[in-house]
């Protein structure tokens, strides 16, 4: 008999709603899934994929995994993983450098053998690429297997990949599919294998309402899959329907039904009456302990089909925008640099530098070819908010930008030599520009317009620039 349990999307990085103490919230559920597998005595712990929210994380959230991890190596109980698609790298991934210090194994097409199951990994893979895979593993000669992988699987909500592709095409016969990548758990049984996802380990977004857990598989004569609730932070969903006459007073009143103390507060406001305005009620939310208040009128957009505005997090917004352009992958790697990365404003201009030179050194010219706009990657949700929304958000630590624009554009020229430029300037628009050929000279400029460009430089000179505390697996 094996024992394991099944966790997955822990998105351990996460600060959601620029919220310090819900970054913390994703490492803490993290271990409490740890501090059940050594109090259980479980033979492993299987991760299908996505530990990491980005991947480009913090040191606090690698010293903080390692710190994790070594609590299950202590209780001599294996680690095993794949990789998600947050967290995928083109190098080395993370979970390389776990299975180097001795704290993970990365699963793959070789069996790594637990008391009378073998278990193999399948890594997230873009569906540009899955119709290359071969389902080809290694014999095994254990009484059960069961196979990991991350993706939105069938016969689930948002599913783009076929389980009965993945188990007809494969040599191996699968007691089990232990999947991540759908934050919503569930499980069901294709050709007599059970599949399952564990769910995330906390709420990724305000959709995810239901308990946060994990699975507990037991391999017998039989599969046994049960699930597991982690005690997480509490969210409070407020829901108010108004009358004609009735307006923020009304939502108050309801507000006031639920604790709020130290939760996430998510209020929706439909029906008829006044107008409210949301950053009203977000007040009264803080005043009434809440760590964060989010409010959404969705009266306020019916006859507004074509809008969806969201003042929670306009770095989503630009995302989305950025993800629509149909950029290279140099271009994506520079506009992150500049834009979304936290390297210090005085390295940006050799960080580019060098990413761009690594790129043209390896020959990798493909990654300046821009990507297909027509084909799309999701990721694992439990629902699409409306696009009628209107939504806002308060919490007591960060305040988002009032508007924030971005383009990133990407050309492919045969010149005689290769341009990179990128500018930023005061305001938060951001333009990054990737031209290649396949010549080898390289002009790399990063122009810095800003009213600090002086006091910047000499912070530089002076060793004081703010260090960058996000690391690539080049670092290692």
């Amino acid at each position: 008999m094996t024992r394991v349990i099944h966790t997955g999307d822990t998105h351990i990085g996460y600060q959601q709603y620029h919220s310090p103490e819900r970054r913390r919230d994703f490492l803490d559920a993290f271990e409490q899934v740890v501090a059940d597998a050594i109090a259980d005595d479980v033979d492993a712990v299987v991760h299908a994929g996505d530990l990491f929210h980005d991947r480009r994380p913090e040191l606090r959230d690698l010293l903080g995994t390692i710190s994790i991890l070594r609590q299950l190596d202590d209780a001599e109980i294996p680690f095993l993983a794949v990789v998600g698609n947050h967290e995928s790298t083109r190098g080395g991934q993370w979970l390389d450098l776990f299975e180097n210090l001795g704290l993970a194994e990365r699963l793959g097409d070789d069996p790594h053998v637990v008391g009378d199951t073998a278990f193999y990994g399948l890594d997230h893979v873009p569906k540009a690429r899955r119709d290359d895979l071969a389902y080809d593993f290694e014999p095994h000669d254990a009484a059960h297997a069961a196979l990991v992988g991350h993706g939105l699987f069938t016969p689930f909500a948002h599913a783009d990949w076929e389980t009965e592709t993945v188990l007809g095409e494969s040599n191996v016969a699968f007691d089990a599919f232990l999947i991540g990548d759908n934050h919503a758990p569930g499980t069901e049984q294709v050709d007599g294998t059970w599949v399952t996802y564990c769910g995330s380990t906390e709420r990724a977004s305000a959709a995810e309402t239901e308990a946060r857990g994990y699975n507990l598989v037991t391999f017998d004569d039989e599969v046994d899959i049960r699930r597991r609730s982690l005690d997480t932070r509490p969210f409070a969903f407020v829901s108010v329907e108004l009358a004609d006459d009735e307006g923020a007073e009304r939502v108050r009143e309801q507000v006031r039904q639920h604790d709020v103390d130290d939760a996430v507060a998510i209020v929706e406001i439909t029906g008829e009456g006044e107008p409210v305005t949301p950053a009203s009620i977000e007040e009264f939310l803080s005043e009434r302990g809440a760590l964060v208040a989010r409010v959404t009128d969705r009266r306020s957009m019916e006859t507004e089909t074509e809008v969806d505005v969201s003042f929670a997090d306009p770095d989503d917004a630009v995302r989305e925008r950025v993800s629509d352009l149909g950029l290279s992958t140099a271009a994506l790697d520079v506009d992150e640099t500049v834009r979304a990365s936290k390297t210090a404003d005085a390295n940006v201009r050799e960080e580019v530098k060098t990413r761009v030179d690594s790129l043209l050194e390896s020959d990798d010219l493909d990654a300046f070819t821009p990507a297909d706009t027509d084909g799309t990657e999701s990721e694992g949700k439990e629902s699409t908010p409306s696009a009628t929304d209107v939504t806002t958000e308060t919490d007591a630590t960060d305040e988002s930008d009032d508007s924030i624009e971005t383009a990133a554009t990407t050309e492919a020229n045969t010149t005689d030599e290769d341009e990179v430029a990128v500018e930023t300037h005061g305001t938060t628009d951001t333009d990054a520009t990737v031209g290649t050929d396949e010549t080898t000279d390289t002009d790399t400029t990063v122009d810095t317009d800003t009213e600090d460009d002086t006091a910047t430089d000499a912070d530089a000179e002076n060793g004081n620039a703010e260090p960058n505390q996000q690391f690539t697996m080049e670092d290692f």
